[in-house]
C-alpha cells in the first residue's frame, strides 16, 4: 500500500520555526518529485514547494520563498519543509504530495499520492 506519514507541525509564535516530513512507503521514493501544498480554513488549497528527483529545489510559491526550504533524503525515503520566519498567515493544513514532475504551475501539477495532512497555527 502506497503511504505518505506526515509527521512534525504544530504552534509556533510569529517568526519561530517548524519543521514538517513525510516519509514515502510502498513505492520508488526517488521516481518521483515530491512537494508541499497546503489549505487554510475559507482558503482554496496551494502549492508551497516541490523538490525534483534529482536536480534539487525546483520551486517556492512567491508567499514562502526565502523563509521555506525543501529538502529531499532518497536513502531515507524522507522529504522535508524547513519553515522559519513563520507568519500568522502560514496557518493552514499541509499536505505531503508525490507528482511526477515539479516546476512552475505546480499548483495544476497532477498528484500521485497525498498525505494526510498536519496542522500547522502561527500565533501573533
Amino acid at each position: 500500500e502506497v503511504q505518505l506519514v506526515q509527521s512534525g507541525g504544530g504552534l509556533a509564535q510569529d517568526g519561530g520555526s517548524l519543521t514538517l516530513s513525510c516519509a514515502g512507503i510502498g513505492f520508488t521514493f526517488e521516481d518521483l518529485s515530491l512537494g508541499w501544498f497546503r489549505q487554510a480554513p475559507g482558503k482554496e488549497r496551494e502549492a508551497v514547494s516541490c523538490i525534483s528527483r534529482s536536480v534539487g529545489p525546483s520551486y517556492y510559491s512567491d508567499s514562502v520563498k526565502g523563509r521555506f526550504h525543501i529538502s529531499r533524503h532518497n536513502a531515507k525515503n524522507t522529504v522535508y519543509l524547513q519553515m522559519d520566519s513563520l507568519k500568522p498567515e502560514d496557518t493552514a493544513e499541509y499536505y505531503c504530495a508525490a507528482t511526477e514532475v515539479c516546476g512552475s504551475g505546480y499548483d495544476a501539477t497532477p498528484v500521485k499520492h497525498w498525505g494526510l495532512g498536519t496542522r500547522v497555527t502561527v500565533s501573533s
